[in-house]
């Protein structure tokens, strides 16, 4: 009843820029928390932001000062704005939230990160 829906990934070069989004529809009545995961080849999924329902904000060590995440609270968005890419942050991106009573996991997009 609730789907989480990525978009935004794709192919850059290193210094390069995206946004990622995500969009939760369906039977939602409150969003506690919002954010993103990331998981590259051979590595265990790792947090990368996440925003609280109050706009607090909390982002790994490795992307401080480079990603941004955000939401627009009345289109249960959230989005990852990635500047200054490295090839280390290659990986599979995926979606989060927590819905009370349930957790849900977008299906992932791609970011590559390559000359």
């Amino acid at each position: 009843q609730v789907q989480l829906v990525e978009s935004g990934g794709g192919l850059v070069q290193p210094g390069g820029s995206l946004r990622l989004s995500c969009a939760a529809s369906g039977r939602i009545f409150s969003i506690s928390v919002m954010g993103w995961y990331r998981q590259a080849p051979g590595n265990e999924r790792e947090l990368v932001a996440i925003i609280t329902s109050g706009g607090s904000t909390n982002y790994a060590d490795s992307v401080k000062g480079r990603f941004t995440i955000s939401r627009d609270s009345a289109k249960n968005t959230v989005y990852l704005q990635m500047n200054s890419l490295k090839p280390e942050d290659t990986a599979v991106y995926f979606c989060h939230t927590f819905i009370p009573p349930r957790v849900y996991w977008g299906q992932g997009t791609q970011v590559t990160v390559s000359s």
